[in-house]
């Protein structure tokens, strides 16, 4: 079994934590988010041209119609076998606009059509208040799992670790949509489902730990609190590695080679692990341990035992 001092260094990973989670909030009050049309409304098309185009040229286009803001995105389509890009020529886009009328929304499609011929495109319209409504939901459901969360550990382990572990579950929340924020990219549907879905990967992280604690701390004597709770991370690293590793790899394969409507997804899901491997051990046992040392019989232990760095191995 391993020996690393992971507690003895606690104040070091807090603050580490503390400076993730300070760059995130920053990055999101002050760079702020990429709303897809979903949250801002307006209208998405996939256009397929007949000749190979460029962003560059598309958006000329767009330009002289007054589209300035609009945001141009070329799809790219990969074969099963070998992963290779597509064969057929021409290009495909996908255009998202602010919201257009009929009129508008024709004379831009035949200025495209002139200029590099329009195959085939599929249009949408989402009115900005979908968005809101989606959003509205996913707030109700974080509360709704956080709440449910807090009981279930509260009963089955012990309330100091539900709420370390609730702590935990806000520290990859925020630091996945500081990421977010940070890097640009686009906030959808798809990354709001992907927040929601970390919240399990996280947790069963920080369950696995606390529970090796919760089976080590039936009798602790002549060691301290942090003795124990170390030799029990130690006992289950190597397990959380390999469950993160197991998780990273079909999401980073999604990142690489899935579709357009799936990176966004695989993009939060990837940060949100990495995160929730990391706060399991350094942002939630910490703040489980120094609130369970602050208990008279485990304060009088550390004051008896507290040159001893990490537990001996048993």
């Amino acid at each position: 079994m391993l020996n690393i001092d992971f507690l003895g260094r606690k104040n070091w990973w807090l603050i580490l934590s503390g400076v993730f989670i300070v760059l995130s909030i920053v990055g999101i009050l002050v760079r702020g988010f990429n709303y897809s049309i979903d949250f801002k409304g307006g209208s998405a098309s996939n256009v397929k041209f007949k000749q190979i185009v460029t962003v560059e040229q598309v958006r000329s286009v767009l330009d002289a119609q007054g589209l300035a803001d609009s945001k141009i995105q070329p799809i790219e389509h990969r074969s099963v076998g070998g992963f290779q890009g597509s064969t057929s020529k021409g290009s495909e886009m996908l255009i998202r606009t602010r919201e257009l009328n009929t009129d508008q929304e024709k004379q831009l499609f035949d200025a495209l059509n002139q200029k590099f011929g329009v195959v085939d495109r599929q249009t949408r319209t989402v009115d900005a208040s979908w968005g809101s409504h989606i959003t509205e939901r996913a707030i109700y459901a974080l509360i709704a799992a956080m709440v449910l969360l807090l009981i279930f550990i509260a009963v089955r382990y012990e309330f100091k670790m539900s709420v370390a572990a609730i702590l935990a579950l806000f520290h990859d929340l925020i630091i996945t949509a500081g990421v977010y924020a940070l890097v640009g990219r686009e906030v959808n549907p798809n990354m709001i489902a992907a927040l929601l879905t970390i919240i399990g990967y996280s947790l069963y992280d920080t369950i696995v730990v606390f529970h090796r604690i919760k089976e080590n701390s039936t009798n602790v004597v002549r060691t301290t609190y942090s003795a124990m709770a170390n030799r029990s991370i130690n006992q289950v690293l190597m397990r959380s590695i390999n469950t993160s590793l197991v998780t990273l790899l079909p999401i980073i394969s999604i990142l690489l080679f899935g579709g357009e409507t799936l990176k966004d997804f695989a993009f939060a899901m990837m940060v949100g692990t990495i995160s929730g491997a990391y706060s399991s051990i350094f942002f939630a046992s910490p703040i489980f341990v120094m609130w369970k040392e602050a208990e008279p019989y485990y304060r009088n232990l550390k004051k008896k035992y507290g040159k001893e760095a990490v537990a001996p191995a048993s």
